[in-house]
């Protein structure tokens, strides 16, 4: 193998001490930061409220599940504490500035791995009524940067169907690269649907 990358030993790869779930990364209107228990009633509303505009793009829950109930925000919540204290994953809540109580959205970086891969996977939402605003790639760069830089990624990676053409533009303005098509890639609404991959990474990424 070649490059000083493939050469560093393994252990050099993968961060001892990961970024604290005290986290916040401000951007010129937004907070992101991770969940916190007291947050459960907060994106209860916020998904109730959002429940018809996410349901194209989302991941149909189980046969009589409420991805919306006490039960499942609270244990959401719960797991994506105890996964950013693990480094499997990170969550972040998306919050305006002045508020930061109030849930307008999510990003997710998911399904970390380290080695020789250093890679995460994004996905995200805004609430229906703050689309259009600038909001999505804001916190999308905001999230990236945190990415790359405290959570030590090397390469984040999103998929998005070809017709959602405004997700596409979030990324393409938050200075993602698309890479290709993968057919048939995820079960999205009960649908395998094909998806877009976009990537960036760290000689990419503005420093």
């Amino acid at each position: 193998m070649t490059g000083s990358r493939a050469m560093k030993p393994r252990a050099e790869w993968d961060i001892a001490e990961g970024p604290p779930l005290s986290t916040r990364v401000e951007t010129e209107r937004l907070v992101l930061r991770p969940p916190r228990t007291a947050d459960v009633p907060e994106m209860r509303r916020a998904l109730r409220l959002n429940s018809v505009h996410l349901r194209p793009w989302s991941v149909a829950p189980a046969s009589g599940e409420d991805a919306a109930s006490l039960t499942s925000v609270s244990r959401a919540l719960l797991r994506h504490r105890r996964e950013w204290k693990q480094g499997q994953a990170y969550v972040l809540l998306i919050t305006p500035r002045g508020d930061e109580r109030t849930v307008i959205g999510r990003i997710a970086l998911g399904g970390v791995l380290r080695g020789a891969f250093q890679n995460g996977y994004l996905g995200y939402w805004i609430d229906a009524e703050h689309q259009g605003k600038g909001l999505m790639t804001e916190a999308v760069r905001a999230a990236t940067g945190f990415a790359l830089s405290a959570a030590a990624l090397h390469r984040v990676q999103a998929a998005v169907m070809p017709r959602n053409t405004a997700s596409q533009r979030v990324l393409e303005k938050a200075g993602y690269r698309r890479e290709g098509l993968a057919a048939r890639y995820l079960c999205i609404a009960g649908n395998w649907e094909d998806h877009l991959i976009f990537a960036t990474t760290t000689e990419d990424w503005p420093r």
